[in-house]
């Protein structure tokens, strides 16, 4: 296979790009957007094609979708329906099929990540009250939201980017709901899968930490409180709080004079003004027991209005793969003095946490607790590049507002549908009215979006068209057919579909759906073959990333609440990775014929 210059330094640097993003050590779209800019300056991207990326309607209906997930969120919608499905007292398997289900359809509407962090407080409710670990349910919750995200056009990134590609090629996107007849068929055997037979896979090892013998719940947060003048712990010793903490739901698990951490748990000291509890429990029970003692956040004397201001607000937040805090402590980073948000508490799968909490260095999967001023909290989390758990019963709900957001979404996504508005205008106008009748208020719509996807997006969309104007993509499908020369057309399918899988296992499935439909395109051509039936092979590949916590957002948001380890994805993910490849096959060969 002979290689000319511009191929050679496309692979390369796209070689750069996987390297970096597999590393993990640098933002996703920090290294995509480098790699545009050297791609600008080794000319392999035309000068007039740098931005093209940002306007292109993939990563303006994604910017647009996001925004209007939001806003279901905000008007209680989704809320209403998940009160009327979701029961106490269904046995395990009744309650992981209803709530994959129903993540499974949100997912097929909304942006999947919305969907599950909308359900997941309710799942962990649910385990809580069932006194069982959430790490039997949050795993086939977030494989079933990825699921439903295949069904329609708006449910996941790489749908509307294949539909985007499709346009470009044959002069005619996927429609609304074109994907639903394969997507449907996968999301359904799935979600079968998961409710029978996948959650009896996870490891009972990634149960044990949360168990209710060990009193520690996926909400459990190790936090420092200081002992402040009048405050009742003064003078006694630890062990004399036992009575209050057993009230409480508290575990004093040390103590901090002047600096320094007392051996064990300090239980014989007497306590002194000044002294910090280091404890473990959940946010609720940690303001009860701060109330109770008289005792105060550490860092809170800085917000000025200490923790009478009415301006200061908690938000859990989960830290995910590329977050920038990962690897660094609250101290390092300076958190209180940049952001004016204190660190509170740490989760981190269970474990029993020995250093101090601003300290601690941070690692994917752990659950922040963060304390500050409401109007900055958003901004805070967005820049820590960590996934909200705002939704936990700390955010303001529109519910009287649930029928117009439902109706006005219903109304655009049927306009679209028949094609009467193009998607993106029909969603820019849904997007107008939310914003009108303030379900998404105007300081929320630009946080709404996601734009580390977004720069992603618009960075790796001219690399992808110069990898396919200098013959790159050519090249690749040319190797991929000549590996199976002579084989049928469905080994070839199932061949770009096991390729286009590992790929999105440990890269963004954006990034993967960018590279990969124009090789599908190639190999169709090769073969006289419908492009369409190759383009919903990466559709439905680049969506399905099962094996490892950092292949898809939702792996990584249960990871800590879960306390699940890197490897024990991949035990209910490749039987459902494997299912997926023997159902969608014959199920793509059926609907779009080659």
């Amino acid at each position: 296979m002979q290689l000319n210059i511009d191929q050679l330094m496309v692979f390369g640097l796209l070689g750069f790009v996987f390297a970096m993003l597999i590393w993990g050590k640098l933002r996703y779209d920090l290294v995509a957007f480098g790699a545009l800019v050297i791609a600008l300056i080794v000319g392999i991207v035309p000068t007039e094609q740098a931005f093209s990326g940002f306007g292109h309607p993939a990563t303006i209906i994604i910017a647009l979708v996001l925004i209007v997930s939001r806003g279901l969120q905000n008007s209680g919608a989704i809320e209403l329906v998940a009160q009327v499905l979701i029961k106490s007292g269904r046995s395990l398997t009744a309650h992981i099929g209803v709530m994959s289900g129903l993540v499974a359809a949100l997912s097929a509407v909304m942006n999947n990540v919305g969907a599950l962090a909308l359900l997941m407080p309710v799942d962990l409710d649910a385990a809580k009250k069932a006194k069982r670990s959430p790490a039997l349910t949050l795993m086939p919750l977030s494989f079933a939201s990825i699921l439903g995200g295949m069904v329609t056009l708006i449910g996941t990134p790489p749908n509307i980017i294949i539909a985007s590609f499709r346009e470009k090629t044959q002069g005619e996107p996927f429609a609304m709901f074109d994907f639903a007849p394969v997507g449907l068929v996968v999301a359904v055997v799935g979600v079968i899968f998961i409710t029978t037979i996948g959650w009896r896979l996870i490891p009972k090892a990634a149960t044990i930490y949360n168990s209710p013998a060990e009193l520690l719940t996926a909400a459990d947060y190790t936090a420092e409180l200081r002992v402040a003048e009048g405050s009742k712990a003064i003078d006694q010793k630890v062990c004399d709080l036992d009575e209050i903490c057993e009230e409480n739901d508290v575990a004093i698990i040390g103590l901090v004079r002047n600096g320094r951490r007392k051996a064990g748990r300090a239980r014989r000291e007497h306590i002194q003004v000044g002294d910090i509890l280091i404890i473990q429990a959940s946010a609720e029970d940690i303001d009860r027991f701060l109330g109770h003692l008289n005792l105060e956040y550490v860092g809170s004397e800085q917000h000025g209005s200490g923790l009478k201001g009415i301006d200061l607000s908690l938000v859990e937040v989960v830290v995910a793969e590329n977050s920038r805090i990962v690897g660094r402590t609250a101290y390092d980073m300076r958190l209180l003095h940049r952001k004016g948000v204190t660190l509170l508490g740490v989760s981190r799968q269970g474990k029993k946490i020995s250093q101090r909490v601003r300290r601690l260095t941070l690692k994917a999967g752990d659950i922040l607790l963060l304390l500050g001023p409401s109007n900055s909290l958003d901004d805070t989390v967005n820049w820590l590049e960590c996934l909200s758990l705002a939704e936990r019963g700390l955010s303001v709900i529109q519910r009287d507002k649930a029928i117009w957001a439902a109706g006005i979404f219903f109304i655009g996504i049927l306009l679209a549908s028949f094609g009467l508005l193009y998607l993106a205008v029909a969603l820019a106008i849904v997007v107008i009215f939310y914003i009108l009748l303030k379900i998404v208020p105007a300081q929320e719509v630009y946080r709404s979006v996601e734009w580390p996807v977004i720069v992603l997006l618009g960075s790796l969309i001219p690399i992808g068209a110069a990898l396919e104007a200098s013959g790159g993509t050519e090249t690749l499908a040319n190797g991929i057919v000549a590996l199976a020369s002579g084989a049928p057309a469905w080994v070839l399918l199932t061949l770009l579909m096991v390729v286009t899988m590992t790929l999105s296992d440990v890269l963004n499935n954006t990034a993967t759906a960018v590279i990969a439909a124009p090789i599908a395109v190639n190999i169709a051509n090769s073969l006289n073959a419908n492009p369409d039936s190759f383009l919903m092979v990466v559709a439905v590949a680049a969506s399905c990333a099962f094996l490892t916590p950092i292949g898809h957002k939702n792996n990584t948001l249960i990871m800590g609440p879960g306390g699940y380890k890197f490897s024990d994805y991949w035990r209910m993910g490749l039987p459902l990775e494997l299912l997926v490849i023997m159902v969608s096959i014959p199920a793509i060969m059926y609907f779009w014929p080659l």
